[in-house]
């Protein structure tokens, strides 16, 4: 008997994750169709995917480009209904016809549809790790009141929930700790004192992965492992001296988790997206991802190291937020997106990039936040403050 079709909203469809996600679900089109598609300025892009797809919806975020959106899908004849206002994203997030959402937007820009998408009880595949990061415990509420089915798509955080007992209500009694692997970046072996001469290309040059520019810096300073250490923590319930980080720079094992009996449970696959991605589309089913097969006998070594705290700070910074103030976590986000941003634009070295998290922590002043408004206020703070820090690093 067949499977109904999971009707889809992928926000963020032009970037990595958005293109390998559609990428599976034309892999499958008698198990899924696309209902809405959103981006922020690649109107071509976005053409060819309403071309491809033919939602009913394509939000683009800045009006200019939604303008010319609507043009060229007009000379193609193509009956896509081009959204820009301000709720259009948490439209298309929490619609009646929408079964599953693909949250991919990178950074807090989409903590509001992928809130939309929890209130409306919507299965929502989360790859924006801020979702997380910045609304904790009250976005996990939402979930929790919406009645949403949380699945991560972040491939660490996918390894993990593969690798924990289905019974979510156990995880506690049964697990000793969750094992976080990090790559280490492009930089896993450069010299510390080296990398204030690092170049945004240099950090963007992922040894394995294939990501955005943001996440690729995040990656190389390991601050997205210290999101990723935040993430875990508000998704599997645990405490954060529960996390731990290794690095293994093959990125075949994406995470593990070790039990009370010392039995450790590991996922083990190619470095695809797609791999993570097929696995929360057809939960609790697996459908054919895409990616190449794991081949054990062409293999090399696989290797494990501590992080070096002196080449990679900033990763330490997410059990410091773990253990202040609710809250923390959002202007540890602010604050990296704030100066990835700078560094990506030449104004601030690498190494500045902890330097303006650092400050930032240390000058805002965190009062407890209960809502979401709270914590979309804190998310504005937190971003002046670390724009006047990284300012005064330009000078």
């Amino acid at each position: 008997m067949s499977l109904p079709k999971q009707r889809v909203t992928v926000l963020g469809s032009t970037g990595s994750v958005g293109v390998n996600t559609l990428d599976v679900i034309a892999r499958h089109p008698e198990r899924f169709e696309v209902f809405a598609l959103s981006a922020a300025t690649q109107v071509d892009l976005m053409l060819a995917q309403c071309a491809a797809f033919k939602p009913r919806y394509a939000v683009m975020v800045s009006p200019v480009h939604a303008r010319a959106l609507t043009e060229k899908l007009k000379q193609n004849q193509l009956p896509v209904q081009v959204l820009s206002a301000p709720d259009a994203l948490e439209m298309i997030a929490s619609h009646e016809q929408v079964d599953t959402v693909m949250a991919a937007i990178v950074g807090a820009a989409g903590l509001g549809a992928c809130m939309a998408a929890a209130r409306a009880g919507k299965r929502l595949l989360l790859a924006n790790k801020e979702a997380l990061v910045v609304g904790g415990d009250v976005f996990m509420q939402a979930v929790r009141t919406g009645g949403a089915r949380l699945l991560p798509i972040d491939s660490e955080h996918s390894a993990i929930f593969q690798s924990l007992p289905e019974d979510s209500t156990t995880w506690a009694q049964r697990v000793e700790k969750i094992i976080l692997t990090a790559s280490g970046g492009p930089f896993r072996t450069r010299a510390p004192g080296s990398l204030r001469d690092v170049t945004p290309d240099e950090a963007c040059a992922h040894p394995n992965w294939v990501m955005g520019r943001k996440i690729s810096v995040d990656s190389a300073t390991m601050m997205n492992k210290a999101l990723e250490v935040v993430e875990a923590k508000f998704l599997f319930g645990l405490a954060p001296q529960q996390i731990e980080v290794v690095i293994h720079p093959q990125s075949i094992i994406h995470s593990m988790v070790q039990y009370r009996d010392t039995s450790v449970v590991a996922q083990l696959g190619t470095p695809d997206m797609r791999v993570p991605i097929a696995f929360g589309l057809a939960w609790p089913d697996r459908v054919a991802s895409g990616a190449r097969s794991l081949d054990f006998t062409a293999l090399s070594d696989m290797t494990f190291e501590a992080p070096d705290d002196k080449r990679f700070p900033g990763l330490r910074l997410a059990w410091q937020v773990l253990d202040a103030v609710t809250g923390s976590p959002a202007v540890l986000n602010a604050a990296n997106e704030v100066a990835v941003a700078a560094f990506l634009e030449k104004r601030i070295r690498f190494d500045d990039i902890h330097r303006v998290n650092h400050a930032t922590l240390d000058t805002v002043s965190v009062s407890q936040v209960s809502d979401i408004e709270g914590l979309i206020a804190l998310d504005a703070q937190s971003r002046q403050i670390a724009t006047r820090i990284a300012e005064r690093l330009e000078s």
